[in-house]
């Protein structure tokens, strides 16, 4: 995103806002000062505000019908931008929108930048930064839970949280900072400890919940790892209940990784099928692909070690689930419809293991169970609660949590005021940072440069 994308109100900015490709409807978005300006330059059609009207896009300067069209004029400020928007509903194909969409540019307007309007929404004041970033969170949701987390934060529930924790902090500020500047006659008594205390439950709060917040808006790498013919993509099709991997009797079939996203009741688990491993294999193909085998697996947050129960744990099994680390694993004894020789007891100390048939689907919903219990204790995330779901947030809150147990150490223990009043300026220009009362032009543009064009 330019600088001139970035701080400017003053022009108006358009974009296509559907996504890329051929649908039955496309949509092109305008919004500023001449958006309704530069509809009547290409629209032919008589416009009322907030009324969706029927006509044609029309090229001015040939004359020539572009497309046949909806088309609505939303005056500022009761908009998304809180400034003039319009939308012009197109046929979805990529052709006739292109053709608006220049028509547009070329009669006033300039293509917007990622994410640049919804910035327009936050800089003039109509949502948060929390609540832009809600908007990302939506279109991104991969589950029902998730997009319950940012429909919660869209609508402010996190904000109040942030702000009641921020203005309680910013009055213990404003009185700590005129005790130090007037006598102590002149400034009325007030409970500073009662406010730091406050502010630390709050934080302490919020924070308990993040970790689930994030799992549920990011999802859980899985990587399923095991030696070859153990049944990793058979399992892979238990898990997603369809046929998504090829499943042969001739070990090494699988030579890349596969990656499919399950909605785990809310939880959106990113499984990843992989090579199988082992240490000598004369096929150049499959070494690379045991080579991202052990790449999938560095990079998961959960490994599912999967052990034959047809034959005995040897010392292949054994070095698989070395690689496991200590991360959090689980061990599936998979081929139990065969008879059972393995004994995988004390393969991977302390991790659950769990008898499976992906051949029947017996034990499978013991093997959610299992994955569920690792990820929260047992506990699935209560997702409609208003959870902190962002990393940024979190990582925020407990630089906030710290500043605010600075400030209270030094109230306590008698300390100089100016002493608490660094810790509590700083707490409180940290939980600025996620409402956006003290974010800079960087983080902005760091943060609505992974939006969509259009949004």
């Amino acid at each position: 995103m330019t600088q001139r994308a970035k701080t400017s109100l003053d022009d108006t900015i358009a974009a296509i806002a559907t996504p890329v490709g051929s649908g039955g409807i496309g949509i092109v978005r305008l919004s500023g000062p001449e958006a309704r300006a530069i509809l009547a330059r290409v629209f032919a059609g008589d416009t009322v505000p907030l009324r969706l009207t029927y006509g044609h896009v029309v090229d001015p300067a040939s004359g020539e019908t572009v497309d046949e069209v909806l088309a609505v004029y939303m005056p500022a400020p009761r908009t998304y931008t809180r400034q003039d928007v319009v939308e012009i509903d197109c046929h979805g194909g990529p052709v006739p929108l292109r053709r608006v969409l220049d028509l547009c540019l070329a009669h006033g307007a300039r293509l917007a930048g990622p994410g640049e309007f919804t910035l327009r929404a936050f800089l003039n004041g109509r949502i948060d930064l929390a609540q832009a970033e809600a908007v990302a969170d939506m279109v991104a949701a991969q589950t029902d839970a998730g997009l319950r987390l940012a429909v919660a934060q869209l609508d402010g529930h996190l904000s109040d949280r942030f702000q009641a924790v921020r203005a309680r902090l910013l009055d213990a500020l404003a009185w700590v900072e005129a005790s130090i500047d007037f006598d102590e006659d002149e400034v009325p008594p007030h409970e500073v400890a009662a406010d730091l205390q406050f502010a630390e439950e709050r934080l302490s709060d919020l924070l308990a919940g993040a970790e689930r917040g994030i799992i549920t808006r990011q999802g859980i790498r899985t990587a399923i790892v095991g030696q070859p013919n153990v049944g990793k993509s058979s399992l892979l099709n238990a898990l997603l209940r369809v046929d998504r991997a090829i499943v042969t009797p001739i070990p090494g079939t699988t030579r890349d990784t596969l990656e499919e996203t399950l909605n785990l009741h809310g939880i959106p688990l990113v499984l990843v099928d992989t090579a199988g491993i082992r240490a000598d294999t004369r096929d150049l193909v499959e070494d690379l692909g045991v080579a991202r085998s052990r790449a999938a697996l560095a990079q998961a947050d959960l490994a599912l070690v999967v052990v034959d129960a047809s034959r005995a744990v040897d010392d292949g099994d054994r070095a698989i689930a070395a690689l496991a680390g200590d991360r959090p694993a689980i061990v599936a004894i998979n081929k139990t419809d065969l008879p059972v020789r393995a004994d995988a007891r004390g393969l991977l100390s302390g991790a659950p293991m769990v008898e499976i048939s992906a051949l029947t689907g017996a034990g499978i919903n013991d093997l959610e169970r299992a994955i569920e219990a690792v990820i929260f204790g047992g506990q699935v995330v209560a997702s409609d609660a208003a959870l902190v779901s962002s990393p940024r947030h979190r990582d925020v809150l407990r630089r906030a949590h710290t500043d605010v147990s600075t400030a209270a150490e030094a109230s306590q223990t008698g300390m100089p005021l100016d002493f608490v009043s660094i810790g509590l300026r700083a707490a409180v220009n940290a939980l600025g940072e996620i409402t956006g009362e003290t974010v800079s032009d960087t983080l902005l543009e760091t943060i609505f440069s992974r939006f969509c064009i259009g949004k």
